[in-house]
């Protein structure tokens, strides 16, 4: 499995030991030490994957995640973000933002290339289908990365999206929020699972305006949550 991966650290000694090991393990790479040159090269030479490091100039690994997922050429490309900081606040700020998966500094190559893999599978097997599907007055259109709640169309965060296409598509099973994490973020989650309530709540009030579409998101007490016929 190779691909291109756009590497985005101030260090570069960090830059040239991972991109070693990249190049090493198949993959082309693409290098870059700042925010502003990290966001024209995630559009021009559309990376495969994106490992970015938070602590940067110009502008933060969060708010370089942040306008990725906002922007449509850049949305659906995975990054996995490096920290030497292992604050759990941080860990769940780049989560939600839409971050796949979180590596904190120091780490071994051989885990790097392992996540960068794994993330890489589920990106593939995972991507949108083709077609749309609606269910009441929601619909979601796969191949757009679209919502719509009868002619309003829904402003939903990447990780919201995902949500949401999971429930509608499995309608009437339970998750817990171990399974969402593993679906959703595409990882094993060893700590806090309340990013996915925070989800789950904004995901609510972004449906409100139908009222039966947001009340179909039921909380199954003591497991999870579950999407109710409407």
């Amino acid at each position: 499995m190779a691909g291109k991966i756009l590497v985005i650290d101030d260090e570069e000694n960090i830059r040239t030991l991972v991109k070693y090991n990249l190049e090493k393990s198949g993959f082309q790479v693409v290098e870059c030490g700042d925010g502003i040159t990290a966001l024209t090269l995630a559009e021009t030479d559309k990376p495969d994957l994106i490992l970015l490091d938070l602590m940067l100039p110009e502008l933060d690994g969060l708010e370089v995640c942040r306008a990725l997922k906002q922007h449509q050429d850049t949305t659906a490309i995975p990054i996995i973000m490096l920290s030497a900081k292992d604050e759990e606040v941080d860990k769940i700020l780049g989560l939600e933002l839409g971050a796949d998966d979180y590596l904190t500094k120091p780490f071994s190559a051989r885990e790097l290339v392992a996540r960068i893999k794994a993330v890489l599978r589920r990106s593939v097997k995972e991507n949108p289908t083709s077609g749309e599907l609606t269910v009441g007055k929601l619909k979601l259109n796969f191949s757009r990365y679209e919502a719509f709640l009868g002619t309003e169309k829904l402003e939903l965060t990447p990780k919201e999206y995902e949500l949401l296409k999971l429930f509608i598509t499995n309608v009437g099973k339970v998750y817990t929020r171990e399974q969402l994490l593993e679906k959703v973020w595409g990882y094993e989650y060893f700590g806090d699972t309340r990013t996915v309530d925070v989800h789950i709540r904004h995901l609510r009030a972004k449906l409100a305006g139908e009222s039966s579409i947001a009340e179909a998101i039921e909380t199954v007490r003591g497991v999870g949550y579950r999407f109710c016929e409407v």
